[in-house]
């Protein structure tokens, strides 16, 4: 197998490409990163008590050791808020944490969401 030679006048181009090239991989896997690294929560379970109260248990994940507060809320059927809390978290140094609240509802509830989650 032979090795094609740059033609003279080319090697200039072919490090501009190659540089490049490898500058754009850096900029991806960057962007990977930095992507997956973002705190995201999300709802474990939730129970519907009676037509005052939901039990809801949710996941925040990368919190980064940092306290945490977040919106949780309890809809009707209609998707009209029944019930709200705005949660306090500690600091949690686990990439997933787990926590479990009591909504107070002022009608029944068909589910419960978290709404929001930010560092504090």
């Amino acid at each position: 197998m032979t090795i094609t030679k740059i033609p003279p006048g080319q090697g200039k181009w072919w490090a501009i490409g190659t540089v490049e090239v490898l500058l754009m991989i850096g900029i991806a896997i960057w962007w990977g990163i930095a992507a997956s690294s973002d705190m995201s929560f999300d709802v474990a379970q939730f129970h519907v008590v009676n037509d005052r109260r939901v039990d809801l248990t949710f996941i925040v994940t990368n919190q980064d050791g940092k306290p945490v507060t977040c919106t949780i809320e309890a809809q009707n059927s209609n998707h009209n808020r029944v019930g709200v809390m705005t949660v306090d978290l500690p600091a949690s140094q686990y990439t997933t944490t787990e926590y479990s609240r009591t909504i107070p509802t002022v009608s029944k509830s068909v589910t419960a969401i978290v709404d929001s989650c930010s560092y504090r």
